[in-house]
């Protein structure tokens, strides 16, 4: 087995649409920015949808600009995408699994390179396994739970680190 487990990604899993969910998550901000992230540069990780678009909506509105970074899901991040361009901020997409640290370094180069820094580090992504029965939870499960929540974590501060 290798150390670095590959998502398990269909519909049933991981990591899901947005799109799909009813009733929709509220993500919208409910109130005029006042400027306290002006030409400031966030990336933000798990920003495709739920807690990850909201915080990329609010960082627009603030005046960041924003880099997107998600597994799979390139519909809800074209969305993410959308809101903050609509805010009136640049954004980027950038996808693949913070898991993996060549990718966490290859994003924060990404997003210095088309955003002109990094201001902000958002460590969002996140999975889970849900069962009824803890003895019912795989060690891959339980290995890939970690990968992503602990490691990807580790990974994006190491790769940010030095912006």
């Amino acid at each position: 087995m290798s150390d670095t487990l590959e998502p398990m990604i269909h519909e049933d899993q991981l990591p899901g649409s947005e799109k799909k969910l009813d009733p929709k998550p509220h993500w919208e901000p409910r109130y005029p920015g006042s400027g306290r992230l002006t030409d400031k540069v966030a990336l933000i990780t798990g920003a495709d949808s739920g807690i990850g678009r909201a915080v990329a909506a609010l960082f627009a509105r603030e005046g960041a600009d924003v880099a997107i970074l998600y597994l799979c899901e390139h519909e809800d991040a074209a969305k993410t995408r959308q809101i903050v361009e609509q805010e009136g901020r640049r954004a980027i997409t950038v996808a693949g699994d913070v898991g993996d640290k060549a990718f966490c370094e290859r994003a924060v180069r990404q997003a210095v390179d088309q955003l002109g820094r990094l201001d902000v580090l958002v460590n969002n992504a996140a999975e889970q396994h849900h069962d009824d029965e803890i003895r019912d939870i795989t060690e891959d499960q339980l290995k890939r739970t970690f990968q992503t929540n602990i490691f990807g974590y580790f990974f994006m501060v190491q790769a940010a680190r030095p912006h």
